[in-house]
């Protein structure tokens, strides 16, 4: 593994810019009167997880991890949303296949990371 010298280095990072540009994607086909409710919501939450793993990857351990957790819990919301999405017909059920997918993929960096930090204290 190279130097990380930003969290811009950080590939689960990256994988988290990867998973919001697929939620802008997938929640421009919402109904516009949507725009205020759920596609903002989604998209939120889906930028939360970079944000928080990009604010905590400056502070101190602790409170990375914290912020790792809370990047976790982000993602998990972004396929609950997804998940609403398509129950209520806004989306087919394949087409959150690849939501479901970099979710899944974040939350085991995430949790690897959060493991890994916690293992050096």
């Amino acid at each position: 593994m190279g130097k990380i010298n930003s969290f811009e280095d950080l590939i689960v990072w990256q994988k988290a810019i990867d998973l919001s540009v697929e939620v802008y994607k997938l929640s421009a086909k919402f109904p516009k009167e949507e725009i205020f409710g759920l596609t903002s919501q989604i998209r939120r939450a889906s930028n939360s997880v970079s944000l928080n793993i990009s604010e905590g990857s400056v502070k101190t351990t602790k409170t990375f991890v914290n912020q790792l957790r809370i990047a976790k819990g982000s993602a998990a919301e972004v396929l609950s949303g997804a998940i609403l999405a398509t129950r209520l017909e806004f989306v087919k059920d394949n087409e959150i296949i690849k939501c479901r997918q970099l979710v899944d993929e974040e939350i085991k960096m995430l949790h690897a990371l959060i493991n890994s930090l916690e293992n050096k204290n």
